[in-house]
């Protein structure tokens, strides 16, 4: 039995803190009998049957050759089935390597099982690959060496991910080699997530519906998820008796009752904030109103898989009201707005002019009001858009604003704003 539990058990029975990173390494550990797991962004895990190997998703395209090379020093066995958990690239995009195994070893190519929305899911990658590169390069701009492309890719989704050629709806199950694999679709970070039940294992992979943090259920970025459905599989998935849990980020968590503690605290901390926010829809508010009052308690925020270290409350709040209420926020100005170029010029003539906004914005966040101050200060930079000043008083802001966030996606936008301005206050 791997040590890995013994981490997520010193965390969940004490109950706060924070997990430490899970390396990507490509080491493969065996968890228990006939059962491993791959250390990459994302994990692959890997179950040993009578027919072959079944491998729950294939982690990035870059980590799909060393995930297998780290498999091939565990097993020979083919690889006979493939399950994505979802299409997020950090679970499909190694699949080739795998198929390019098969081939090299004379193996039939593996069955590929996933939701049946993740072909649309790849569709729409192809619809909005400009948008989506736009989106890698910002969240990975504090790391340059997490990328999810590889280098000097100009497509989002490579030609090389494998499509499932089995798809299902609701629920699926099937027989491979002693072992059965039971897929539950679930909405939660996506609409295309299945969760995998393999009883005689008492074993669930639940892929990204559990990621040792806050839930990513609010990702300003991305397109809509689903806090409802995700809290009703984490109660499904805490009442299966499942001896054994998996995530497909993190450490794998052993004990019934760990992972029912697991899930369930993580549910109702999605639970408050549904049920927050649409207790002020309802009462008519807005959605202005709604992010500035709704908030988690900061002792359920500490415990160790549910820190803000990734998505945060507030953006969760946006995506029930978007799920909910639509796109118009209450504010009757921002129905038919007006340029917000417009907007920033009026303001900094009634400012006294840019820079005059812009050392407002820098006095106010000296006061320790950021938020306030980056409003300012995108006025000015609207107004005086190739002004040195303004924009060296914008990179400084943010870099401040940056520093003081604790969830990555908050930090890589408010970093690239520091740099795009630091590029301009700097040129010669």
């Amino acid at each position: 039995m791997t040590d890995l539990f013994a981490i997520s058990e010193r965390l969940i029975d004490r109950g706060e803190g924070e997990a430490p990173p899970a390396p990507f390494d490509f080491t493969l550990t065996e968890l228990f009998e006939g059962v491993a797991r791959v250390n990459a962004f994302s994990l692959s895990i890997i179950f040993k049957t009578d027919e072959g190997l079944v491998v729950i998703d294939t982690g990035l395209k870059n980590g799909g050759p060393p995930i297998v090379e780290a498999i091939r020093r565990w097993s020979n066995d083919p690889f006979q089935t493939l399950i994505y958990t979802h299409g997020h690239l950090d679970h499909v995009g190694g699949s080739a390597a795998f198929l390019q195994d098969s081939k090299s070893n004379n193996h039939p190519p593996p069955m590929v099982i996933a939701h049946e929305n993740v072909p649309k899911r790849f569709e729409r990658y192809r619809l909005t690959n400009g948008y989506n590169m736009v989106i890698n390069l910002r969240q990975t701009s504090q790391n340059p060496n997490r990328t999810f492309l590889g280098e000097g890719n100009d497509l989002f989704l490579d030609q090389s991910v494998v499509w499932p050629n089995i798809t299902f709806s609701d629920h699926f199950s099937i027989k491979i080699g002693g072992l059965t694999f039971i897929l539950h679709q679930a909405k939660g970070e996506t609409d295309d997530h299945a969760w995998v039940w393999i009883p005689e294992k008492k074993t669930i992979c639940p892929g990204d519906l559990f990621i040792w943090l806050f839930p990513n259920a609010g990702n300003p970025q991305k397109a809509q998820r689903y806090p409802v459905e995700w809290c009703q599989a984490l109660r499904q998935m805490a009442g299966m008796g499942a001896e054994y849990f998996i995530p497909s980020h993190g450490w794998p968590i052993q004990g019934a009752d760990r992972i029912r503690k697991a899930c369930l605290e993580t549910a109702e901390a999605l639970d408050h904030l549904v049920g927050d926010t649409l207790e002020m829809m309802n009462r008519g508010c807005t959605l202005n109103e709604i992010i500035h009052t709704v908030k988690v308690d900061p002792k359920v925020l500490s415990r160790p898989f549910l820190r803000p270290l990734y998505d945060e409350p507030e953006f969760v709040v946006h995506n029930i009201w978007r799920l909910y209420g639509g796109w118009y926020d209450g504010n009757p100005a921002n129905l038919k707005p007006a340029r917000e170029r417009d907007v920033a010029v009026e303001i900094a003539e009634l400012a006294g002019g840019a820079e005059s906004l812009a050392s407002r914005a820098l006095k106010t966040a000296e006061k320790g009001n950021l938020r306030l101050a980056c409003h300012l200060i995108e006025m000015a930079a609207l107004a005086d858009p190739e002004n040195k000043k303004v924009h060296g008083i914008r990179g400084e802001i943010y870099q401040q604003r940056r520093k003081e966030e604790t969830s990555l996606m908050a930090r890589a936008i408010f970093n690239q704003a520091e740099m795009d301005s630091k590029k301009i206050s700097e040129e010669k």
